[in-house]
């Protein structure tokens, strides 16, 4: 089980009130893209505050960035002092974002302004984090790793210790559905794996469309959205059938699709490319 510090239970991250659509017969449309101004950019992750603005961790200009997903532009910046990777919302006003080697910035957000918190230092060679059961859920690499691991940096629970670590080489990416568990995209064995909030290995997807990936997104429980960066898809994993299908490709406007989140509030899409200065969105309808 859990030990928790004392800390103060986080206040709930944004939650949405509308019905998340079927991504099997769903239409989604193009919409003006969101620009973003001051050259060439690399938003390694990034995930939804509000239904108005984005939270994005900028990889080329070592910085997160707050931004507006109605009209574009900038909102709010901190620079770090390290390249910022992965990122995830711990509650509606706080941000968990990996940093070099071995940190987590913490990053305060409220009233469209990000300021630093505290920052938590662990095992090297962080890679993925997301946010389950007032926990962080940290991936690594060399070796490939996880861990639970509180909001005051103490590790609650790791991967099997039987030998099940090898399951993994690098798990970069990673995804909370609603009901807490976790799946970790993993680059060189191209697979998507779903643990539960104590890491115990629930199921394991393979596809060949399944290469080369970066970002993963949960949209419910049964729809998982990646971004296939060397094919230039969007895919939908639906663990209850075990397949994954194609939703957009090249044809589309996607190139080299980086990260992405999913917006139930407004049904919308935004997908991140790789060395661009703007987000593609898309309605979902």
């Amino acid at each position: 089980m859990f030990i928790f510090t004392g800390l103060p239970p986080p206040i709930p991250a944004f939650k949405a009130t509308s019905v998340s659509p079927d991504l099997t017969t769903a239409r989604l449309t193009r919409q003006p893209d969101i620009q973003v101004d001051g050259g060439l950019i690399c938003f390694r992750d990034m995930t939804i505050v509000t239904p108005d603005s984005l939270l994005v961790s900028n990889n080329l200009k070592k910085c997160v960035q707050l931004l507006d997903s109605r009209q574009g532009g900038v909102l709010s910046q901190v620079q770090l002092q390290d390249n910022p990777r992965t990122l995830c919302l711990t509650d509606r006003n706080t941000a968990a974002v990996t940093m070099g080697l071995n940190q987590i910035q913490m990053i305060q957000v409220k009233d469209n302004k990000l300021t630093l918190g505290r920052v938590l230092t662990v095992r090297r060679n962080i890679c993925g984090i997301a946010f389950s059961r007032n926990c962080l859920v940290v991936s690594y690499s060399k070796p490939p790793w996880l861990e639970v691991v509180s909001m005051d940096g103490q590790v609650q629970h790791q991967f099997d210790k039987k030998g099940n670590s090898q399951h993994f080489k690098f798990p970069r990416y990673m995804c909370t559905t609603p009901d807490g568990s976790v799946f970790i995209s993993d680059n060189d064995t191209n697979t998507i794996t779903q643990v539960d909030t104590q890491l115990n290995l629930l199921q394991t997807f393979t596809s060949p469309l399944l290469q080369d990936r970066w970002g993963i997104t949960a949209v419910t429980e049964d729809q998982i959205l990646v971004s296939s960066w060397k094919n230039h898809r969007l895919l939908l994993l639906q663990p209850s059938t075990n397949t994954v299908s194609t939703l957009l490709g090249k044809d589309d406007g996607i190139e080299f699709p980086n990260s992405l989140t999913y917006c139930t509030d407004q049904k919308k899409l935004y997908i991140s490319q790789c060395i661009t200065n703007n987000i593609k969105v898309f309605q979902i309808e």
